[in-house]
């Protein structure tokens, strides 16, 4: 009898590990793992070397450095109107174990989780570690909207929990307030815990204020909202994130967080606390920086005769590959373009358990133009070598 755990023998490769994979042994463009390619802002890095040089960097409190906590609390009161006390927020190593230690923490064998789909793709084998069972409701292109009906015939009597990813990865688009509305009085009425990934919540588009689940009625004390600054500040690499909740379901996510990563770098948090402090200026800028490069592939997208599907937030976009004249399922189309044209994606249906659609492509925007554009030169190529063949 083999001693790994079934659910792991099984386990291939997450999709983003097999594209980068893949992009690196074709060398080519990776537009497919989402990660900005220039330069992180200099405040961010002298923030960091200033707290190795001049702070701690032994142990720091497992629920977070006290100043990266006020730093959380007062980002969100001017950011979204939020109030927040420091306790009510717990750091992590990422929104990944966030997501992890919320699991932990709700979720007992036999419990059922509703998992929006399309969704990242560490929700249903995590609930399912933890012995819950996830649930999926199906959310369909272009517009991604969600269903007041499909979830109700989702829920059952074993119905604990409601995974919520919005902004929504992969799609880039953002719920309204008459979906988010529908969604808390769903989770009231059912007596449901809300786990919230909102990590890109700051990567708008649309001029918006972004709108937490966390802030409807009924919702303070059901709901965990998870942040994260590897997408605030473009900086994915530095697995810094976090979890907010009531006092009382903090201090039970702390308490599972602390025998996962225990604690997250002390550097990482001084110079995050720092960065949160900007004006707001500042994060402007850097979204405005993102929004250009969107832009310029969509625009190149639609010159060369792709469908660009709605975006109004992340950094990614989706093209309809039916719509675009490629007979390919996504799958199919991303495993040869990143072999035959040199250019790596990510299929959706990667992102469905079970049946999905499987004509849609998401794209990395956060790119130079340059390699964007060459990016478009090499997919169009290819799109028209199939046709011809």
């Amino acid at each position: 009898m083999s001693p790994i755990h079934p659910l792991y023998a099984a386990m291939e490769p997450t999709i983003f590990e097999h594209m980068s994979g893949l992009a690196r042994v074709h060398d080519a463009i990776n537009l497919g793992q989402g990660f900005p390619d220039e330069p992180p802002h200099p405040d961010m890095i002298a923030a960091a070397a200033r707290a190795l040089a001049e702070r701690s960097n032994q142990y720091p409190p497992a629920f977070g450095l006290p100043e990266l906590r006020d730093a959380i609390c007062g980002f969100y009161a001017r950011r979204q109107g939020l109030t927040l006390s420091p306790e009510q927020v717990i750091v992590t190593s990422g929104a990944t174990e966030a997501l992890a230690a919320a699991l932990l923490t709700f979720v007992q064998p036999g419990d059922e989780v509703i998992l929006f789909q399309p969704a990242y793709d560490s929700y249903a084998p995590t609930v399912r570690r933890v012995g819950g069972i996830p649930v999926s409701v199906r959310l369909s292109p272009p517009d991604w909207r969600y269903d007041a009906a499909a979830l109700a015939a989702a829920i059952t009597p074993r119905t604990r929990v409601l995974m919520l990813n919005d902004p929504l990865n992969p799609a880039g688009t953002v719920a309204s307030d008459a979906e988010l509305a529908m969604l808390a009085d769903t989770c009231v009425r059912h007596d449901l815990v809300a786990i919230c990934d909102e990590v890109w919540e700051d990567v708008r588009f649309d001029g918006v204020p972004h709108r937490s689940l966390l802030s409807f009625a009924g919702m303070a004390e059901r709901a965990v909202k998870i942040g994260s600054a590897g997408k605030i500040f473009g900086l994915t690499g530095w697995k810094t994130g976090w979890m907010c909740a009531a006092p009382e379901l903090a201090a039970a996510l702390g308490r599972a967080h602390q025998f996962l990563t225990f604690t997250t770098p002390p550097a990482l948090q001084w110079a995050v606390a720092e960065g949160l402090g900007q004006p707001d200026a500042w994060f402007a800028a850097q979204r405005d920086g993102w929004a250009k490069s969107r832009r310029h592939l969509a625009d190149a997208l639609g010159r060369a005769g792709f469908t660009v599907l709605p975006n109004a937030a992340t950094w990614f976009l989706c093209i309809d590959l039916a719509a675009s004249g490629i007979a390919l399922i996504d799958r199919e189309f991303s495993e040869r373009a990143v072999r035959e044209a040199g250019v790596a994606s990510i299929p959706v249906s990667a992102l469905f358990e079970g049946d999905g659609p499987q004509h849609i492509l998401r794209l990395c925007f956060a790119k130079d133009a340059a390699i964007l554009d060459e990016a478009v030169v090499r997919l169009a190529a290819f799109r028209d070598a199939l046709r011809s063949a």
